[in-house]
């Protein structure tokens, strides 16, 4: 079901332009227009979800698969040295369009990308305790 206010619904419709790559029954890629690197490209279920959370199995399955697909097509039609895929869940996450959606970013050696936190060791109990929480 389509939300009416959703950009990304819009785009679906044909409502909205946008540079589609791919589609097929379940989903829709397109590029992005804030692209981080050259070929970024947005891969959304047709069917509305809000976010990773809300998505139903078989639109994430497709996604995904749809991601792969594309990642594989910029490593070799674009000489990509490596994809990130990123997904936002939730506003705390940088979400901006609540509908859900995988980011395929092409990667090259030297890019300015960099990422949002400095790896380094976490507390081992913290660890422990955030783990024992999520088993099961």
């Amino acid at each position: 079901m389509a939300d009416p206010d959703c950009l990304f619904c819009k785009i679906v419709a044909g409502e909205i332009p946008s540079t589609r790559v791919d589609e097929d029954e379940r989903t829709v890629a397109f590029m992005d227009i804030n692209p981080a690197t050259p070929g970024h490209l947005l891969v959304i279920p047709r069917e509305h979800s809000a976010d990773l959370l809300e998505v139903p199995e078989e639109d994430l399955d497709a996604v995904m698969q749809m991601a792969r697909k594309l990642a594989r097509r910029a490593h070799e039609r674009l000489g990509a040295d490596g994809v990130n895929l990123l997904n936002s869940c939730g506003r705390a996450a940088w979400q901006t369009v609540f509908h859900f959606h995988v980011h395929v970013i092409p990667r090259y050696a030297g890019d300015p990308l960099r990422l949002p936190w400095v790896p380094g060791p976490g507390d081992r109990d913290e660890i422990a305790a955030a783990a024992r929480k999520i088993t099961g």
